[in-house]
């Protein structure tokens, strides 16, 4: 089984300073490692909410805190780590082959989601179970 650490990675995206504000951009296979053929967002989240709670076979995500902040908590069967998202320029890649989870959303929070694939329900392993006995 690999570590943990090789299943993610935080990467900083180009950021363009103004006096009028911020911009950052994100172009597919420069950075991040993937074409990206989908995009997606979560916002409105309730207060205590949690979302994730599955693993991807094939996908390659790289999640994006458009706005607030929040924890996603990675695992691969035998371990877990927590990585904090609170900047709009510094995004996580989550590779295919580990558990995620996804909470304690800030007010206003905005999760921005660029995926490797177009939407599978034959991707996801939704039982955690499941996910541990495919680790082994």
């Amino acid at each position: 089984m690999s570590e943990l650490k090789d299943y993610y990675q935080l990467i900083t995206l180009p950021k363009i300073t103004d006096s009028r504000g911020n911009l950052t951009f994100i172009e597919g296979n420069e950075h991040v490692p993937f074409e990206i053929k989908r995009v997606y967002y979560t916002y409105d989240i309730p207060s205590g909410a949690e979302r994730g709670g599955h693993a991807h076979k094939e996908l390659f995500q790289f999640l994006i805190p458009i706005s607030g902040s929040f924890d996603v908590i990675l695992d691969n069967g035998n371990e877990k780590t927590t990585v904090f998202l609170n900047k709009p320029d510094i995004g996580l890649l989550i590779k295919p082959g580990i558990w995620r989870e996804i909470n304690n959303f800030s007010a206003g929070s905005v999760v921005m989601v660029l995926a490797s694939d177009f939407f599978y329900e034959s991707d996801y392993i939704r039982d955690y179970e499941e996910f541990k006995s495919s680790r082994k």
